[in-house]
């Protein structure tokens, strides 16, 4: 099914979305505005959600474990496709791919961002390590 999909997308040029659904609080506002635009939006977790009823919307559940729904939307974003994620490894590895990557909270995450948020995340992690 992956391959038709992707067939399709290289015929028609569509931009997808892929939504990583673990605590994104904005989903229903993208349902919305894919609605609007009649993009297909990929919802990815490692659990059962529950989506509106739309052919537009398709609900992708993955196994669980670190970084599971990560790999798959990585694999799949491309350019000109737009990730709603805040992970950022996951937002730097869609923008090195060329997708659109946005924050829940809006903050478009591009070359010049991803840099500095990488830095911080890893930052924090450093300093929470040590105590």
């Amino acid at each position: 099914m992956f391959a038709v999909q992707r067939s399709l997308r290289q015929k028609t040029g569509m931009t997808r979305i892929f939504i990583d659904s673990d605590a994104c609080p904005v989903k229903d506002e993208v349902y919305r505005v894919a609605g609007r635009y009649s993009l297909h939006v990929f919802v990815v977790a490692n659990r059962m959600i529950a989506l509106p009823d739309s052919p537009l919307i398709e609900r992708v559940v993955v196994e669980s474990g670190p970084d599971v729904a990560d790999d798959w939307i990585a694999e799949r974003a491309a350019e000109q496709d737009i990730v709603i994620t805040a992970d950022i490894p996951l937002a730097a590895r869609c923008v090195e791919k060329g997708a659109h990557v946005l924050e829940p909270k809006g903050r478009l995450l591009d070359g010049d961002a991803i840099g500095m948020a990488l830095a911080m995340r890893n930052l924090m992690t450093d300093l929470r390590s040590a105590g």
